[in-house]
């Protein structure tokens, strides 16, 4: 019996269609195939194949193991039960993709051995087998994933099979099908340069030039990028009339240097590591870090590791997974990347989960026509390459878990690192560190190291004062100690002078490009206006903290729509919660909230009388 998955999936016994009827029956045995030869466990076929796994999940399975194996029963190869599971005893050579693969590694072999003629006939047959995109038709997380690197592969065959027969001296015979592979597939780099060549042997300089500007055209159009180096390099050759763009090769089977796949891992040596740069005056954070190394030296071997960095804006969630990740990384030899999505930044939307997978694609040595179009596909390629790899992965400043899901690996020892002004329990798997201030300590040491220890030496308790007045945030006490280190005429009472005023504060804490009231304010975008009006209003009564029965007083709610204002401040990291009933602000982000536009109920009139008492008076 054979089985072809390099277009829709077929069985055939003796070259006769076998009828495979339902669409579960289907999935599951392209799941089968993937594992030919392995056990398949029933957790992993359930997942498959249901979002949300109903109660007979696993009867409907076992009824589709049934009809399959009636199926399959006039074939040699048998569905074996065993006790987690499901194994298709199949042979390699039984699955079309097994035969293509073999037979693309046998051709880059000849190549290397100097036998083109070899390698173009074995690359020809491997491309042959192909009846349209892998496994057609066949809709799960796995089988994508599979079906991504599958066709990527062809593509990359076939460019290989393109070079090899533009190599050994065909050019007019081949312009027709790059003219078609490249109208298919207008990203492909490698088709583009083998047609611009092939035109210009054939004498056709001026197509050759008008096959790169167009290239040029849809990439400026499409992705806003411009031709790749090579693309331009060849295009200057041909206007400069250069000879080797002419010349055809010289002894048919003279060896020939291809690139390795797209699918690929980087060599040696060559590993990408996009971390930012670790800060040297670092401070404080020993308990958290002890807490994360742990998590990391504990991990499941095999298998992904997530942990979600959370707290207020400012709090030091980016320097504290940078700091790990720097500390970590040699634990996950195979690439280290950096994503900033941008989630809280009033200047940008957040970055798209599609676009920030081009980026990590990108950095990870997938050429730009390279990468699918739709996010779903770009996500299986991602995963693809992380399967089998121990690699690092920083995703800072995310929205949403949303924004986070296709970023994630499936299979392979990858440490994800997630930070977020959002507390992000949707985040399954994960496990969550809430980070608050530094201690008084800390903090007054980091102003320390940044001013000068002599300085707070001098003043100790004024800078235990400006410690207190940045709130411990790690954020605002940089900016406050740049600002004591940049002005040396400045003693740290001149500092806590303009940090005891909430203006003058607010200006302290701004220098250059950092605007700590407008980093504080971008977390007020994810709240609707019912909750920013609550947020104003309490942030203006003076009680230190409050519970549900004075925010109702305050804001005219109920107790109901109260709990439900609190929950998202809380969920938000806007609000602290200091019992199990009681609540308050911190100091910098009540001051922040204070500096929205006057708070409106919901018919758009001012607040009410009685809530403005309330204001005022304790």
């Amino acid at each position: 019996m054979e089985y072809l998955v390099l277009g829709a999936l077929e069985t055939r016994q003796g070259g006769v269609l076998v009828d495979v009827r339902g669409m579960r029956q289907q999935r599951l045995l392209a799941l089968l195939l993937l594992n030919a030869g392995r056990v398949v466990p029933m957790d992993f076929l359930v997942d498959e194949l249901w979002e949300d796994p109903p109660p007979s999940a696993r009867p409907q399975v076992h009824n589709a193991i049934r009809d399959l194996r009636r199926v399959l029963a006039a074939g040699e190869h048998r569905l074996v039960t065993v006790d987690v599971g499901y194994r298709l005893a199949v042979p390699e050579d039984a699955v079309d993709a097994h035969r293509f693969t073999r037979k693309v590694r046998e051709a880059r072999a000849a190549e290397r051995d100097g036998q083109v003629l070899e390698a173009i006939r074995l690359l020809q047959s491997a491309v042959d087998l192909w009846r349209g995109d892998a496994f057609a038709g066949i809709h799960c997380p796995a089988v994508t994933s599979a079906a991504v690197k599958l066709n990527e592969q062809r593509l990359t065959a076939l460019e290989d099979l393109m070079a090899l027969r533009l190599k050994v001296g065909e050019t007019s015979s081949l312009v027709g099908e790059l003219t078609a592979l490249l109208a298919e597939y207008p990203l492909r780099d490698s088709l583009r340069r083998s047609l611009m060549t092939a035109l210009c042997r054939s004498g056709r300089q001026a197509h050759a030039l008008a096959v790169y500007d167009e290239g040029r055209r849809f990439l400026a159009d499409e992705l806003g990028l411009e031709p790749s180096p090579q693309l331009r390099a060849l295009q200057a050759e041909i206007l400069a009339d250069a000879p080797g763009v002419h010349d055809t090769p010289g002894q048919v089977g003279e060896p020939v240097t291809t690139r390795p796949p797209a699918g690929s891992d980087p060599a040696p040596g060559q590993r990408p590591n996009c971390l930012p740069h670790d800060l040297s005056d670092f401070t404080g954070r020993t308990g958290e870090l002890v807490l994360l190394q742990e998590a990391v030296s504990q991990r499941t071997a095999g298998a992904p590791l997530m942990l979600s960095i959370d707290g207020m804006g400012g709090v030091g969630k980016t320097t504290l997974a940078v700091r790990l990740a720097h500390r970590v990384t040699s634990d996950f030899p195979d690439g280290q990347f950096f994503a900033a999505l941008d989630g809280f930044d009033e200047s940008k939307p957040p970055v798209p989960p599609a676009q920030a997978l081009a980026s990590l694609l990108r950095a990870d040595g997938v050429r730009p026509e390279r990468i699918p179009a739709s996010l779903e596909e770009r996500s299986a390629l991602w995963r693809s390459r992380l399967a089998g790899r121990r690699c690092l992965l920083v995703l800072d400043d995310a929205a949403a878990t949303a924004q986070v899901r296709p970023l994630l690996p499936g299979a392979g020892e990858t440490l994800v690192l997630v930070t977020s002004r959002r507390k992000l329990s949707a985040l399954d798997g994960s496990v969550a560190l809430p980070l608050d201030v530094l201690p008084p300590g800390d903090a007054v040491e980091l102003i320390a190291r940044i001013a000068g220890e002599r300085r707070v030496a001098r003043e100790p308790v004024r800078a235990a004062e400006a410690a207190a007045l940045c709130g411990y945030l790690p954020l605002a006490v940089r900016i406050a100690a740049t600002r004591l280190r940049d002005r040396p005429a400045w003693s740290v009472a001149d500092l806590v002078e303009r940090l005891a005023d909430p203006e003058r504060r607010a200006r302290c804490l701004r220098t250059g490009d950092r605007d700590l009231m407008a980093l504080l304010r971008a977390s007020y975008q994810y709240l609707d206006r019912a909750q920013q009006r609550f947020s104003c209003l309490m942030s203006r009564q003076p009680a230190g903290s409050f519970d549900v029965d004075r925010a109702a007083a305050v804001t005219g709610l109920s107790a109901d729509e109260v709990e439900c204002c609190l929950d998202a401040l809380f969920e938000n990291n806007l609000i602290r919660q200091e019992g199990a009933a009681l609540f308050s602000f911190h100091s910098l982000v009540r001051d922040c909230s204070r500096l929205l536009p006057e708070p409106s109920d919901g018919a758009g009139a001012p607040a009410a009388p009685a809530d403005r008492q309330l204001l005022v008076t304790a």
